[in-house]
């Protein structure tokens, strides 16, 4: 897999340089590459007890992005996945420690323990004062008497980072540590493994497998599980953590693994609020990649029964854009709609053949979702099957509420549904087609002549034009055909839509950001669903003998 990398022995080095370049002044690098790797406070005068982490890279933003006023002093960066050296620790140990001493704060990895063990005790020789707290917040294993250190580490860094700035001594910041570090516990779940610098990723789960309490260096989970949602995938995460909880009021922590799509993460985070122990979860650190695997695609949970002290310290205000500070967690606020929008609304009348006929055409549409998202993804961004499910099931959602007897206000109440459920230009441009197509019916004009009117004003204000690859291919022969029945219309509709194949270039959408290669060959996804919407409804016609330009009332 393509990586933005430049040299593979390179990576740390540059990683880090950029890091300080973009920090503004805050962050500063102990001048000892290619084996030293230290990123420190550029305004540390050793005045106040320091507070260190560190380990293997491949974790960003931990552990260097979290360097600065109320966190971490010094942060000790190793290779990918591995432990830094004893000298480097040394070097970081010494570089900011004074009289008042130092907190060393260390994930338990064989590595990690041994490494900065022995660099603490080397600098206890020198005369300085450090103290060393080890974290092992992963609960994946049951009964396992090394637990590893995972993302749970960072409320460690926080509540001491927060103790130190203010103040308190080494002794009073080591037991700030040593107290958040006894009562975190964590577990994360992935879709995939990581993908090393200059390496491939290892193809370890099946499609629909996720892993349940796996580490942050790509080791295989405890167990493999089926995937099915988000929903699914939390309630077997939160079983293992129930019996950790002791307390009524937790903050959690929903930690980016790396991989996984902000929008993926709010879903996690909504999941996380409306699950079984929503209502013991106070507040929210992220969500947000914070403890990462390189690009593994998963998340982790860490849960701290945090006191009135512990939130003062883990809101204290810090400059590192990296810490997504704490927030309530509460069921989000809802605003009434504005009185006009609530009041344009329409009084629903019955008409049992223009019903079962809207029903029809949206099953159809929502049937073709999987094939025109396919179509899309050829030279658009895959979405246009689920936009026009999307607006086809609001559709039949509120199929009762319509004013189905009345041509006029149906097509004006269709319209309105599609800018209120329909995204992109797409729904836009529908909404203008069937509200300019109720303004002409309000004048008396049939069902054809509406139609055609709106066409004609989604031209005008969309600037596409047959010839352009897009929906207008099919829509236009097809309406201009419907006076000759809607097998006529369906036959032009198609015939548009399969000329679009071999149109190498588009003038409107986001096809027209897309080369010739990747369009020739492929139908326009509007144009494809608007022939396959005729064709239905021709099929229909012939079953039931429904003539297209019947006014409903």
């Amino acid at each position: 897999m393509a990586q933005f990398i430049n040299a593979k022995e390179d990576i740390i080095q540059d990683a880090l340089n950029g890091l300080v370049a973009a920090s503004g002044g805050r962050l500063s690098r102990l001048d000892g590459y290619p084996f030293i790797r230290v990123m420190l406070r550029s305004d540390w005068d050793k005045s106040k007890v320091a507070v260190i982490s560190g380990g293997g890279s491949g974790h960003e933003p931990a552990h260097a992005g979290f360097v600065g006023a109320g966190m971490l002093t010094a942060a000790i960066c190793g290779d990918v996945f591995a432990s830094p050296s004893v000298d480097a620790v040394l070097a970081g140990i010494r570089a900011v420690t004074g009289e008042a001493g130092c907190v060393l704060i260390v994930k338990n990895y064989t590595g990690d323990r041994l490494n900065f063990g022995l660099a603490a005790a080397r600098a206890r020789e020198l005369g300085l004062k450090v103290n060393m707290v080890i974290i092992q917040d992963d609960i994946a294993i049951p009964g396992i008497t090394q637990p590893r250190g995972v993302a749970g580490t960072l409320f460690v860094h926080k509540i001491a980072g927060a103790t130190a700035e203010a103040g308190g001594d080494l002794d009073a910041v080591t037991e700030a540590a040593e107290r958040a570090a006894g009562n975190v516990f964590s577990i994360g779940m992935s879709l995939s493994t990581c993908t090393m610098p200059g390496g491939a990723r290892e193809d370890r789960l099946a499609e629909g497998e996720i892993e349940l309490g796996l580490g942050i260096h790509g080791e295989p989970g405890a167990e493999k599980l089926r995937f099915e949602t988000a929903g699914q995938a939390l309630s077997v995460a939160i079983k293992r953590l129930e019996p950790h909880l002791k307390a009524s009021g937790y903050v959690a922590m929903l930690n980016n693994l790396g991989g996984t799509t902000t929008l993926e993460m709010s879903i996690l985070a909504e999941t996380l609020r409306t699950s079984r122990i929503g209502d013991r979860i106070s507040h929210l650190i992220g969500p947000a990649s914070m403890m990462t695997a390189l690009d593994m695609h998963g998340f982790s949970i860490s849960l701290y029964p945090a006191d009135r002290e512990d939130l003062e310290r883990l809101a204290a205000a810090t400059p590192i854009s990296a810490w997504p500070g704490l927030n309530s967690f509460a069921a989000p606020g809802l605003v009434a709609l504005p009185a006009e929008d609530a009041a344009a609304r329409f009084s629903p009348s019955s008409h049992p053949q223009t019903e079962a006929f809207l029903k029809s055409c949206c099953a159809a549409l929502i049937d073709a979702e999987r094939d025109l998202n396919a179509l899309d993804a050829k030279s658009g961004d895959g979405d246009t099957g689920t936009t026009l499910a999307t607006a086809a099931r609001a559709i039949l959602d509120g199929v009762e509420r319509l004013p189905l007897a009345d041509q006029t206000l149906l097509l004006r109440a269709i319209g309105q549904t599609l800018s209120e459920t329909m995204g992109g230009s797409s729904g836009v441009l529908l909404a203008i087609f069937f509200s300019a197509a109720a303004e002409a019916s309000a004048e008396n004009c049939d069902l054809i002549a509406a139609l055609s009117a709106g066409l004609s004003r989604m031209q005008d204000v969309g600037g596409a034009k047959p010839g352009d690859r897009t929906m207008i291919d099919a829509l236009a022969p097809a309406l201009q055909s419907l006076e000759d029945g809607v097998g006529a219309a369906a036959r032009a509709a198609r015939t548009g839509a399969n000329a679009t194949t071999e149109m190498t270039r588009a003038n409107a959408g986001r096809a027209s950001y897309v080369g010739a290669s990747q369009l020739a060959g492929h139908t326009d996804p509007g144009a494809e669903a608007v022939a396959r919407l005729f064709e239905h409804i021709a099929t229909r016609a012939e079953r039931d003998e429904w003539v297209a330009h019947r006014n409903p009332s």
